[in-house]
């Protein structure tokens, strides 16, 4: 952190020298001195999940000054590498200024003789993690903020393999921005020349199409397998990237009773009707339920603005709609793929799926009974995109089936490293008319897989802490917490799980698991991308009604613990 002193200066330098984007003068003159302080104590982290942050002026806002910072930064880690291609792919969504932090990007690569190849219009993270991938490109750039509110923007980073930088290669890169001037350090071009100059160029429409037909490749249904497509779907790509691609893929493959919510169909930084594009929460899927409910739609899918996840809403046995979970999705997801293979005889020798360690355990036991392995990894995609690369070093990647993740995000192929939104929207409604066409809810298919296995509720709370202290509040909360909890809502901890060493082979992770003695557990992290804590719950009990309640016990003797 800056003194006061150092942030003030620095503002100053600012006020001088920030002319490239017309917004940033006057937001500096507006500010008062605490505004001034917070935007400059300390410049934006580049992480594992590379920059992330709230739009603005200053060296801690997402703008063209700390994107072009990272850019070179970036442009210096490939230019160092051995074998390097020179050349590095672009994408962005729908957020406010999106394409202009990515024509900075270009613009500062292009500078640097790298070609930069970027979309030509808004599309979705997959695509870019494909085209890193199929161009041969060193690298990737994404340009989003996922599903925080709109007034956040981000940078995300992909390797040459279209994972997510982790671990040494993150460090190496953020070793290099941070010995560089955002102004004086930062070399550019501009960009409508370098594009006549063949510097930067627009990535073909035939990638897209190779994108296309790789999530079309991922049915798992029998050669001969017929199935009722023509399931009324709701689809909401809440103002964001999946529009184009996700309709796409359904119509090709022969889904066509599918209506758009009109209010959400167009791109919209602003997220006007829905100020938190997160499909995990009921209020951002409230028109789609509204449509649903009026066409008496079988299904109503929601992605988020870089769709990499998807929500979905599905009617009971009582004909009322409801929302499955992540963890539900996933579950339904890996059963059905599973059974299908299975069943048809084509499971692949020694085959396993990948979730997240606070992904339900559930799916454990279902895959067992199939004979699938788990592989568990730490919170992030980009831990299941590195098991998928591990396995295509050993020629073994047909044995992958699923990664998935409680946060709705699921990938079945290996022709991306990252969670795919168009890839669960497909087999979502591929596996909704299977059931469908044998007469079977996908709510009743949830209820015999709870019926099997035992009943398990997960969910998630957060817990913010907002302005320049929140994340050192977090930090304390943490180490307040590691020096031990002996109940959480009257039941004893039996056992305590730190992984900030790391363990199990895992990366050392700020993240600590509570188990208690009714067999409950309570996992609580902070957010690598925001100032808030998180803390999954996982209840086993004999129904619904039974869990939610011991669910509500330990929810509110979470939040009077970090209160």
């Amino acid at each position: 952190m800056k003194t006061r002193e150092e942030a003030k200066k620095e503002y100053s330098r600012w006020l001088e020298k920030a002319t490239a984007d017309k917004d940033l003068i006057p937001e500096l003159r507006a500010l008062n001195p605490e505004e001034i302080y917070s935007a400059f104590c300390r410049d934006l982290e580049f992480g594992t999940g590379g920059l992330r942050g709230v739009i603005g002026a200053g060296t801690d806002r997402m703008n063209v000054y700390t994107v072009a910072r990272a850019s070179q930064g970036l442009s210096d880690y490939v230019n160092s590498r051995k074998n390097k291609k020179g050349r590095i792919a672009i994408g962005y969504d729908s957020r406010n200024k999106s394409r202009l932090f990515a024509e900075t990007a270009a613009k500062v690569f292009a500078a640097n003789g790298i070609e930069a190849c970027i979309w030509p219009r808004l599309l979705p993270v997959p695509t870019l993690s494909f085209a890193t991938r199929e161009l041969g490109c060193d690298a990737g750039v994404m340009v989003t903020a996922s599903h925080n509110p709109c007034e956040y923007n981000g940078y995300k980073v992909y390797g040459s393999d279209g994972c997510q930088l982790i671990g040494g290669a993150a460090a190496e890169v953020l070793g290099l921005i941070v010995n560089i001037d955002v102004f004086d350090g930062v070399k550019s071009v501009d960009f409508d020349k370098a594009v006549d100059a063949g510097k930067i160029r627009y990535i073909e429409e035939k990638v897209l199409d190779g994108f296309v037909s790789n999530v079309k490749a991922q049915s798992v249904l029998g050669a001969d397998e017929k199935i009722n497509r023509d399931i009324g779907i709701v689809y909401s790509p809440l103002h964001g990237t999946g529009l184009e691609p996700v309709t796409r893929v359904l119509r090709e493959s022969g889904f066509s009773n599918i209506t758009v919510v009109e209010e959400q169909r167009l791109p919209d930084g602003n997220f006007t009707t829905c100020p938190y594009p997160n499909p995990e929460i009921r209020e951002a899927l409230a028109l789609g339920l509204e449509y649903a409910q009026r066409l008496g739609a079988d299904l109503m899918l929601a992605t988020d603005p870089d769709c990499d996840r998807v929500g979905i809403a599905v009617k009971n046995s009582a004909g009322e709609y409801v929302l499955l979970s992540g963890n539900q999705t996933g579950i339904l997801l890996l059963d059905y793929i599973c059974s299908r293979l299975t069943e048809s005889g084509r499971m692949p020798e020694n085959p396993l799926f990948i979730k997240t360690v606070v992904t339900s355990s559930l799916a454990e036991k279902l895959a067992a009974d199939y004979g699938v392995r788990c592989v568990n990894v730490l919170t992030g995609f980009k831990y299941i995109g590195e098991q998928i690369a591990l396995l295509e070093e050993k020629g073994k990647e047909d044995s992958y089936l699923l990664g998935y993740e409680e946060s709705y995000g699921y990938l079945s192929g290996t022709y991306v490293r990252d969670k795919d939104g168009v890839n669960g929207a497909f087999l979502i409604c591929e596996m909704f008319a299977y059931y469908k066409t044998q007469g079977i809810l996908l709510t009743d298919r949830l209820e015999e897989i709870y019926g099997k296995y035992g009943y398990c509720l997960n969910d998630q709370q957060s817990y913010y802490f907002k302005g320049t202290e929140g994340f050192s509040k977090m930090k304390d909360l943490m180490a307040n917490l590691r020096r031990g909890l002996s109940s959480i809502a009257g039941r004893r901890v039996v056992s305590v799980t730190d992984y900030l060493p790391g363990i199990n082979g895992l990366p050392a992770t700020d993240m600590l698991d509570f188990s208690l003695e009714d067999g409950s557990d309570v996992m609580v992290r902070p957010s690598g991308t925001e100032p808030k804590l998180k803390a999954y719950f996982t209840v086993y009990s004999k129904d619904d009604a039974s869990a939610c309640l011991v669910y509500d016990e330990l929810r509110a003797a979470m939040a009077e613990i970090i209160k």
